[in-house]
């Protein structure tokens, strides 16, 4: 089991890298519009949001299958970001 200080740091580390991501790609093509990109770091902040909220939340029963449900989120998540990351013009 995973426990809630770690799912933390994982949350934070994963859409912290994932919006870094975006501003690197937003250096390079500096002359591109970047309302794409912007969007992508706009759902990262919410991801990282919801997620942390279902972290925090108390009155869940069985804790082991609750943040075992919150890190398969984050790893499909962030798996969409990245690819939309990735689909960026």
């Amino acid at each position: 089991m995973a426990n809630k200080r770690d799912l933390k740091k994982d949350i934070n580390y994963v859409l912290g890298d994932i919006i870094e991501a975006v501003y690197v790609w937003e250096l390079a093509n500096a002359e591109k519009p970047t309302k794409e990109s912007e969007a992508v770091i706009d759902e990262a902040i919410t991801t990282f949001d919801e997620l942390i909220t279902r972290v925090n939340d108390r009155s869940v029963e069985n804790k082991k299958t609750h943040f075992k449900t919150i890190g398969n989120d984050l790893e499909s998540k962030g798996r969409g970001l990245i690819e939309k990351i990735n689909k960026l013009k």
